[in-house]
C-alpha cells in the first residue's frame, strides 16, 4: 500500500461522493458497486496522518471485527482472533518490541532507498515506529494453529486470517479510520505473546495501528495495468 493517502478529493464514509450505480444480479446490494470499488482502490497505508489524540471507540472496533468475521477460513474453521490493545502501558511495551524489530531494518531501508517515493515511505514507517505507543489502538490479528513446512497447511493457516484482517482494515477505512499492515514486532512474537497472554498454539500475523484519519482524502495509487501482471491458461505472456 502507498503511504498516507496522498492528495485527492475528500470522500465520505462510503468512499465516494458520486451517485451510486446499480450492479448486475449478485453484485453488491443497494447499487453500491462504485462505492465498494472506491474503498478497495483507495485504502492506503496510513502512518503519519493518524489522529493520535482521538480515541477509537470500542463499538467501532467491534463492528469492524464483526464484518471481518464474514471472511473465508479453511474448512470454515473460523479460527480468527483479534487482540486489541488500548491500555497505554501495554501499548508502550508493545512499541518497545516493535522498535527493537524495526530499528536495523528501517535504517538499512532508508540508506538504500531507491528514489524519493521509497524514502518517504520508509520515513513514514520510521515515524510510526517512533510514535507507536501514541496510536489509539494496536490490533494484533491471530489465528489458531502454527505454520509448518507443509505448504498446503501453512497456506490454509494464513489464508484463514489474512482475508479477515484485510476486511477489518477495509471496514475501518469506510468509517474514516486509517490503518497500516505491519509485521516488524514478529521478530519478538514470543515476547509479545507473553505480554498479551496469547497461547502457544496461536499465531500472530501482524500489528495493525488504528486511528482516525486526519488527511483530506484518499486516492488510488499508481499501479501497472492488470494485463501486465495477469496470465491466462499458462505462466507468461501469450
Amino acid at each position: 500500500m502507498a503511504d498516507d493517502g496522498g492528495p485527492g478529493p475528500a470522500v465520505g464514509p462510503d468512499g465516494t461522493g458520486q451517485p451510486e450505480r446499480a450492479g448486475p444480479p449478485g453484485a453488491a446490494a443497494g447499487g453500491t458497486v462504485e462505492a465498494v470499488d472506491r474503498i478497495l482502490s483507495t485504502t492506503r497505508a496510513v502512518r503519519k496522518r493518524l489522529d493520535l489524540g482521538r480515541p477509537v471507540e470500542e463499538a467501532v472496533l467491534l463492528e469492524c471485527v464483526g464484518l471481518a468475521q464474514q471472511a473465508p477460513s479453511a474448512g470454515n474453521g473460523q479460527g480468527w482472533r483479534f487482540v486489541i490493545v488500548t491500555d497505554p502501558e501495554v501499548k508502550s511495551d508493545l512499541a518497545r518490541l516493535y522498535r527493537a524489530g524495526a530499528r536495523d531494518y528501517l535504517d538499512r531501508a532508508l540508506a538504500g532507498a531507491r528514489d524519493d517515493q521509497a524514502r518517504r515511505v520508509f520515513e513514514s514507517a520510521q515515524f510510526l515506529a517512533e510514535n507507536l505507543e501514541r496510536v489509539p489502538a494496536l490490533v494484533i490479528p491471530c489465528v489458531h494453529g502454527r505454520p509448518s513446512a507443509n505448504l498446503v497447511h501453512s497456506a490454509a493457516l494464513f489464508g484463514s486470517i489474512l482475508p479477515a484482517t484485510w476486511s477489518f482494515m477495509l471496514a475501518l477505512r469506510a468509517r474514516g479510520l486509517g490503518t497500516s499492515w505491519t509485521t516488524l514486532h514478529l521478530s519478538f512474537a514470543d515476547e509479545a505473546a507473553a505480554l498479551l497472554g496469547i497461547p502457544a498454539d496461536v499465531t500472530q500475523v501482524g500489528l495493525i495501528p488504528v486511528g482516525y484519519y486526519t488527511g483530506a482524502g484518499f486516492k488510488p495509487a499508481g499501479r501497472p495495468p492488470a494485463q501486465d501482471i495477469t496470465f491466462f491458461n499458462a505462466w507468461g505472456p501469450a
